[in-house]
C-alpha cells in the first residue's frame, strides 16, 4: 500500500496547543484489481490521527481531541 501526501493543516487541542496534521491518500488494492483509496491522517512527528467528524480529530495514542483550524486567506 503506497501513501501520498495530499494535504496538511493545523489543528488545536482544548488547551490551545497547535498540531501540524498531514493528510495521506493510500491505495488499497484488492485481489481482483479493483481497489479503493483510503484517507489517513498523521501528525508531522508520525503519531496517528483518526477523523471523528468534519473538522474534529483524535490522537490515537493519547485520545486528545483536536479541532481543525480554519483556512487563512492571505490578502494581496
Amino acid at each position: 500500500m503506497a501513501a501520498v501526501l495530499v494535504g496538511q493543516f493545523h489543528a488545536r487541542d482544548a488547551e490551545g496547543r497547535v498540531y501540524s496534521v498531514h493528510e495521506f491518500q493510500e491505495s488499497d488494492p484488492s485481489p481482483d484489481g479493483i481497489g479503493k483509496d483510503v484517507i489517513t491522517y498523521k501528525l508531522a512527528i508520525g503519531d496517528r490521527v483518526n477523523k471523528l467528524a468534519e473538522g474534529t480529530f483524535v490522537l490515537v495514542q493519547s485520545g486528545v481531541e483536536l479541532t481543525r483550524e480554519p483556512e487563512t486567506q492571505i490578502a494581496s
